[in-house]
Parts: C-alpha cells; sequence; structure tokens
C-alpha cells in the first residue's frame, strides 16, 4: 500500500454517483448555462486509504495482508471533490458513508460472486 496507508481518497459510492448523474440530466438548465458542463460528484470526505482497506476487510471477516510502501513518484497525498456546482445546481451532494457503502458493496457482491464460480 503505497503511501504507507495514509494516502486519502475520496470514494463515492455508486448509488450516489448515478443520483448526481440523473439530477443533472432530468434538471433544467441554469438560464444561459452552456449545453456541456463538468460536475464533480464525490464524496467530498477524504479517507485514508488503510482506513478503506480495515472496514472492508471487517466487513468481509478477512484479515488483510498489507505492504506499506512510500509514495510512488507524482502520485498525491490527498484527493477531494468540489461539490459546489454540483450542490448548486441540483441540491444534491453525495452523502453515503464508507462503511455504509462498502456494507452495501459487499452485500450485493458476495452472492453475485458465489453464482459466478
Amino acid at each position: 500500500m503505497f503511501g504507507q496507508g495514509k494516502v486519502q481518497r475520496d470514494f463515492t459510492y455508486v448509488d450516489d454517483i448515478v443520483e448526481g448523474v440523473v439530477r443533472l440530466t432530468l434538471g433544467s438548465a441554469a438560464p444561459g448555462a452552456p449545453l456541456h458542463e463538468l460536475f464533480n460528484i464525490g464524496n467530498h470526505t477524504p479517507i485514508d486509504v488503510l482506513e478503506f482497506v480495515r472496514v472492508l476487510s471487517s466487513l468481509l471477516g478477512r484479515e488483510p495482508q498489507i505492504d506499506l510502501l512510500p509514495m510512488q513518484p507524482g502520485d498525491v497525498m490527498s484527493t477531494c471533490a468540489d461539490v459546489t456546482r454540483l450542490r448548486e445546481r441540483v441540491g444534491f451532494e453525495p452523502s453515503t458513508s464508507l462503511r455504509d457503502g462498502l456494507s452495501r458493496f459487499v452485500d450485493w457482491y458476495l452472492p453475485w460472486s458465489v453464482q459466478r464460480r
């Protein structure tokens, strides 16, 4: 795990992304707005990658095997979405917590992965 597990990322649950896209698609464009705009749809709450692994491993009931490594050249310590424009345009910002999102993912993934074997 690069950055000694202290690297922070802005993990966003897929349903929050879908909700943002749907609201932007169905919402009316602001008067005079360009036909194409970019919006950041992210959870805007950076979390240590090591914490992500700890939560996921606890939900799976498995102990992770982690090699802590230094930062990779060119990588950044933290990323975080700025959802100001999204919130202003459609009154929405992703809010699913890491634990809730990973729990829902595990609940979906485990039965699906068993069916694929």
